[in-house]
């Protein structure tokens, strides 16, 4: 999990420096305290034979509002073309800076900004 967590964190390599060591250990302690790990990965087993194809998805069934942030350090960074044959109803596509995989845990301000500029045109 370790391994997962220094590769996939922005920049890969450096997940000690912007996560810290004890938030580390923290979120592998939960998993492996909780016996959680296993179901945690499943979703991952799961889509492993299709690649997350938006096919296998179904994604074009989807028709609440559907926004997307992609992140630099994120294992797949959907091009925005691709993301709006895939989404008929994307109405919120943003490329940002910094960030991967665990963008809500290693930049959470810009997360959160994120997730209200994104549903800004939604409130009323």
């Amino acid at each position: 999990m370790y391994e997962k967590i220094t590769e996939w964190t922005y920049p890969a390599g450096n997940a000690e420096a912007v996560l810290g060591r004890d938030r580390i250990l923290d979120d592998i302690s939960l998993y492996w305290l909780t016996n959680t790990a296993s179901s945690s990965s499943r979703f991952y087993w799961e889509n492993n034979n299709n690649n997350f194809s938006s096919a296998a998805q179904r994604t074009t069934e989807i028709t609440v509002p559907v926004a997307i942030t992609v992140f630099p350090g994120e294992i797949y960074r959907a091009p925005k073309s691709w993301a709006q044959r895939a989404y008929p109803s994307l109405y919120y596509f943003n490329e940002v800076d910094r960030g991967g995989h665990f963008a809500a845990w290693e930049q959470p301000r810009l997360f959160a900004e994120e997730m209200r500029a994104a549903f800004r045109t939604l409130r009323k």
